[in-house]
Formats: C-alpha cells, sequence, structure tokens
C-alpha cells in the first residue's frame, strides 16, 4: 500500500510540475491563440474601416456578389466577403477568356492545368507594413503551376518561380487561389485579371499561419504571354 501511495504522490507532482510549466511557458509567450485572433479579427475590421491603400471598405455579402453578376462595383469600392474562410475580395478588373472552371469543363477529363503569372503586392495588415512585392522591379512575375479539377471542385498550385517561393517556400496559399474562380486567364498584357484581397491567417502562407497575421494583396492574373 505505501508504495502505491509513493507511485500516486509522484504521479501527481509530475502532473503538477507539468502543469507549471505550462503556464509559465504561456505566461512567457505573453498572448494565447485566441488573443492572437481575436488581435487578427480587430486589425481586419480597422482596416475595412479605414486604410491608406485603398480607402475604406464596404462590405457585400456572397448572395449579393452573385446577384451582380460575381462583380464587385469600384465606384463603391465594395469587397464580398467569404463566410467559409473570411477571405474578402475586390475584382478590379476580370480578364478576359475563360475562368479557370471553364476551361476544366471543356475538358475530357475535367481538369485543366495552367502557368499562371502573377504581379503582386503584399500588405501585413497588423503590423501595417508592406512586406513583398514584385510590382515596382523588373524582375520576371512570380509564376505558379495551378490544376483546378472540376469533379473535387478544387485547386492545387506551387510557386515555381519569384519573390513569393523565394521567401514563403512553393506553396500557393489558398487566399491566391480563391479569385480563380471568377477571373478569366489571357496573353494580353494590360487586360490580365486583377483583384485586391483581404487574406486571414487561415488562408495565407506558412508564416501568417504561424503568427495569426492577416494580409492584405494585390495581384494580377495572367497566362504567361510568350507560351
Amino acid at each position: 500500500m505505501m508504495k502505491k501511495n509513493y507511485f500516486g504522490s509522484a504521479w501527481l507532482m509530475t502532473a503538477v510540475f507539468c502543469a507549471f510549466l505550462t503556464t509559465l511557458a504561456s505566461c512567457s509567450n505573453g498572448e494565447t491563440y485566441a488573443d492572437m485572433k481575436e488581435k487578427e479579427k480587430d486589425a481586419i475590421e480597422s482596416f475595412l474601416e479605414n486604410n491608406s491603400l485603398c480607402g475604406h471598405i464596404n462590405v457585400i455579402d456572397e448572395a449579393t456578389f452573385a446577384a451582380q453578376g460575381y462583380t464587385t462595383n469600384l465606384d463603391r469600392n465594395e469587397f464580398v466577403v467569404f463566410d467559409a474562410d473570411g477571405i474578402y475580395l475586390q475584382i478590379v478588373r476580370p480578364g478576359q477568356g475563360k475562368t479557370m472552371v471553364e476551361m476544366a469543363q471543356e475538358d475530357k477529363k475535367g481538369e485543366v492545368t495552367k502557368p499562371i503569372v502573377c504581379k503582386f503586392f503584399e500588405y501585413d495588415i497588423k503590423n501595417a507594413s508592406q512586406t513583398n512585392s514584385n510590382i515596382y522591379t523588373n524582375s520576371v512575375p512570380d509564376e505558379m503551376l495551378c490544376t483546378y479539377n472540376l469533379r473535387a471542385r478544387s485547386y492545387t498550385a506551387s510557386f515555381t518561380s519569384g519573390y513569393m517561393s523565394s521567401k514563403y517556400g512553393s506553396v500557393v496559399p489558398k487566399g491566391w487561389l480563391k479569385p480563380l474562380d471568377y477571373v478569366k486567364m489571357t496573353k494580353v498584357d494590360g487586360v490580365e485579371a486583377k483583384v485586391r484581397i483581404i487574406v486571414p491567417h487561415t488562408s495565407g502562407t506558412a508564416n501568417a499561419s504561424s503568427y495569426v497575421l492577416p494580409f492584405y494583396y494585390e495581384i494580377t492574373y495572367q497566362l504567361p504571354p510568350n507560351r
């Protein structure tokens, strides 16, 4: 009986010590995940109300977006918010040609794979700072190889070159793929699709996910002009 009590006491002391270490670690980190998500929410709401990049944003729901033919009114600076992932999207220019979905519908296998070149501007909403861009350089635009599967209704993509792959790796964040349902692909310069988008950490890069950071992007999507 004494032996059982000894091990029971030892186990209890170990559990208490582990709990203490967990609490200590939590305190040293300063914020819980819930705290960080709340700050992200506040940062996005503040950005919607007032920002120096695109001005006050008027949010519309998905039903209004659909009723408007999947367009956002630029004069009213509209962004549609998607309930499933909290992404905000403004279609600045819809592009020309066909969407990835339409191209997949015309394929016998119901799947299409295309290289897509992108010019982009990335802004950290929470810390109010530009973090990445290829808009102001003469470098080759970032490129991703993107596949849309009609049956699965999903995209898979990887960066093959450019600033995004250099900084974050090959994985394309879900937020970058969201607009592809609504914009058209063309090789013609000047009429390529352009969007503005607010991406919560859950649909962002690995860095955004790790630090619970929301990002604002301006992105153009275009098929490679010379291929």
